[in-house]
């Protein structure tokens, strides 16, 4: 693991570009053993990048925090590694390490990330509490940013409610911030945990929780955005999720509050569905244990589709997910004819539709 860790504190490498240097070179103990001409024949590594890693300085501190997550019982998590959130692994910028205290399954069946604004009304806490209520029976994870409001309303929920919660953090595990929340953050660790890709001895820097954030939307199924501002970094939170394909709810309030106005416009805008309820969830999700949702597809309902639709089920069976504008052009038919094509196969729960007019098998 020394080699891995000490690949993050190379000068002027990322995330990405610690993948592609693996990709090519095989590890990352490959990657220090290469030569300065060898690097530089790697795409996208110029002669800057393959200074720093030669004249490289960062054994001794990657040895430190060794030492660091040894002595607390840290977790570290590689991107290649198989205990990686498997969610975020399919990030194309996700973290190429990870640290973890705690107890939880990270590649919980069911995870679900609610955030918020910072500045919670009683009634954004008090929707926090009956959400994770709601979906408790479905053994799900929730997760979130330790932040104030929103955020730490739905851990103390979750800890309350004994369902496990995870908080991430933008900085490293050798402190907790805000300080106020450290009460929580410890009675987390029992059914639960705190993650982060900072190393100890990093500060909670501005610049790091827009970092922050791509972990909580790519380590989850679904973002709950309870409570928001247009400018605040929950819409921030849920743009990322969008980007990574993920499932985003928000839930709608009066129209002059300032903190109900990024919720509302997520939904106008189609970027998130609405949540007035957790059977919102269950449905979109197909969490439900009903005959429309979730259920197997039997093969004589495929088999009595027409030839439009089948084609249609074979193009969403390829593509994961596609847009209706996507699908049209691919298909070559009417627009009418095939919004009325994908709303029959919803109602028969073939396929379930996702913000922005995307589409994917149920």
């Amino acid at each position: 693991m020394l080699h891995e860790i000490a690949l993050t504190f190379v000068k002027g490498i990322g995330d990405i570009t610690a993948k592609t240097l693996i990709s090519y070179c095989g590890s990352a103990e490959e990657v220090f053993s290469s030569s300065k001409k060898a690097l530089e024949k790697i795409p996208g590594i110029g002669s800057k990048t393959a200074e720093s890693i030669v004249n490289h300085t960062a054994f001794g501190r990657a040895e430190e925090e060794l030492k660091f997550i040894e002595k607390y019982k840290i977790k570290s998590f590689f991107y290649l590694d198989k205990t990686y959130p498997k969610r975020l692994k399919n990030c194309v910028d996700a973290p190429t390490m990870l640290y973890f205290k705690g107890t939880a399954n990270l590649n919980n069946q069911k995870i679900v990330a609610v955030v918020g604004t910072r500045n919670a009304t009683n009634y954004g806490r008090y929707f926090c509490e009956k959400l994770i209520q709601g979906l408790k029976h479905h053994g799900l994870l929730v997760a979130s940013g330790l932040a104030y409001g929103i955020d730490i309303a739905a851990h103390k929920a979750a800890v309350s409610l004994d369902v496990t919660t995870v908080g991430v953090l933008g900085h490293g595990l050798d402190r907790i911030y805000p300080a106020l929340h450290r009460p929580v953050a410890e009675k987390m660790l029992v059914n639960g945990g705190l993650l982060t890709e900072f190393p100890s001895q990093t500060n909670p820097d501005r610049q790091n929780f827009p970092k922050r954030n791509r972990i909580i939307a790519g380590m989850a199924d679904a973002v709950i955005v309870v409570e928001a501002t247009q400018r605040g970094g929950a819409l921030i939170t849920a743009e990322i999720a969008n980007s990574y394909n993920r499932d985003v709810f928000a839930v709608p309030g009066r129209v002059d509050d300032e903190f109900s106005d990024g919720c509302n416009f997520l939904i106008k805008t189609n970027r998130a569905h609405l949540l007035t309820k957790s059977e919102d969830i269950e449905y979109i999700m197909g969490w439900l244990d009903g005959l429309l949702v979730n259920k197997k597809i039997e093969p004589e309902l495929l088999l009595n589709l027409s030839a439009d639709d089948k084609k249609i089920v074979d193009i969403i069976k390829d593509n994961g997910s596609i847009a209706i504008d996507d699908l049209q052009i691919k298909l070559e038919m009417p627009q009418s004819k095939l919004t009325m094509a994908l709303l029959n196969l919803e109602m028969q729960s073939v396929i379930i539709s996702l913000p922005g007019k995307v589409y994917r098998m149920n």
